[in-house]
Order: structure tokens, then C-alpha cells, then sequence
């Protein structure tokens, strides 16, 4: 929301809002009007409840459709999207980085967070984790290198103002998962079965 800049009273978009957090957090706290699209059911149907248990109907607004097939409408003020450039596919991006520029006022703000690969030539990650993560956590997603998205991007009529890597922080970011995990994995057992979790694991 700082790197954002937010501000009361802009229009803020979340593309792939997930469970709610950013969008409820930047309405909550900066002032904005909060749209957020999902194509889960269960994220929509979550962020709903959270809307109305928390009073923000009319000013946080969760839309169940794919980021392409948004309307223009009003463009928005400043855009977010964490964590979903990567689910697009390596053929996408161009669409996705055009529909974030159509989305976006001139002279708008966009942040867009991702997994990006370490280097150009990473097309398998070792001991068979490519497939694994290929057909459990991102099936038809692509992990591009910087070198690889940037033309798309800059393509797109986005304008580059400032790189962040987080690399260093995301071993410390799947340790915590990995301890809350195990801290919860009977009930996490309870709900799915033992099969799901050593697939977490």
C-alpha cells in the first residue's frame, strides 16, 4: 500500500485478490474504494462474507471473473497484483501486462509482485521439482526471468520506475509457512488427508 501510494478516495484494483487480504487491509486503512477479482468460488465467496462482516459494502466490491473480461469503465487510480502474474502462462503475459495498462489511468500506478526464475536458462528446477510444481501448484503457469517478461511488459506501454527483488526473503517467507503448517497439520489432516499434506510438505 506505501509502495502504492495509496490515497482516499482512489479507485484501487486487486487483480487476483486470492482471500481478500490486500483488499480489505488497503480499504480498511488508506481510504480507497477496493475492487478484486477472483475466478475461485470459494476465494469470492470468502471475501464476501468478509465484506459484509466487516461493513465495507460500497466500498470494497469482489467481482468472480477472469482479469481479461474486467470492463474498462472507469480506469482505475492504481493496481495491484500479487503473487499472479506467474499463474498466466509464458504465452499470456503480453495480454496480461496489456490488460493491466488498459486497466490503469494515465499516469496511474501499477505494482505488480511475482515469482520470477533466477536465471534465463532455468527451464527445470532440480531433483524432478519442475514437475512436481508444474503439475501441483502452477499447472499452466510459467516462472519467467526477468529477461524474459520485461518486453512484454514494456511492450504493453508500462512504464519501468522501480525494481524490488525479494528473493532473500522468501526462504525465511516458506520456512514460516512450512511451521505454521506442521503446527496445524492435524487438523489440515482432519480436513484433507495424508496424501494432501506430504504434498504440501
Amino acid at each position: 500500500c506505501r509502495k502504492l501510494d495509496l490515497r482516499p478516495g482512489e479507485r484501487f484494483l486487486d487483480i487476483g485478490a486470492g482471500w481478500g487480504a490486500l483488499l480489505l487491509w488497503a480499504a480498511e486503512h488508506y481510504g480507497v474504494t477496493a475492487t478484486g477479482i477472483t475466478r475461485s468460488h470459494n476465494q469470492h465467496r470468502h471475501v464476501q462474507q468478509l465484506i459484509a462482516e466487516r461493513g465495507l459494502q460500497g466500498r470494497v466490491d469482489m467481482q468472480l471473473l477472469d482479469y481479461r473480461a474486467l470492463a474498462p469503465g472507469q480506469p482505475f487510480d492504481k493496481i495491484g497484483s500479487v503473487g499472479m502474474f506467474e499463474h498466466v502462462g509464458q504465452a499470456q503475459l503480453p495480454e496480461y501486462f496489456q490488460t493491466v495498462h488498459r486497466l490503469l489511468r494515465p499516469g496511474g500506478m501499477a505494482l505488480i509482485h511475482g515469482i520470477n526464475a533466477g536465471g534465463v536458462d532455468n527451464t527445470q528446477l532440480g531433483a524432478g521439482m519442475g514437475e512436481f510444481i508444474d503439475r501441483y501448484i502452477f499447472p499452466g503457469g510459467h516462472i519467467p526471468s526477468m529477461s524474459e517478461f520485461m518486453p512484454a511488459l514494456e511492450r504493453s506501454g508500462l512504464v519501468v520506475t522501480d525494481i524490488e527483488v525479494l528473493r532473500l526473503h522468501y526462504a525465511r517467507t516458506l520456512r514460516h509457512w512450512r511451521e505454521r503448517f506442521m503446527a496445524k497439520r492435524a487438523q489440515a489432516l482432519e480436513l484433507y488427508d495424508e496424501r494432501f499434506c506430504r504434498m504440501w510438505e
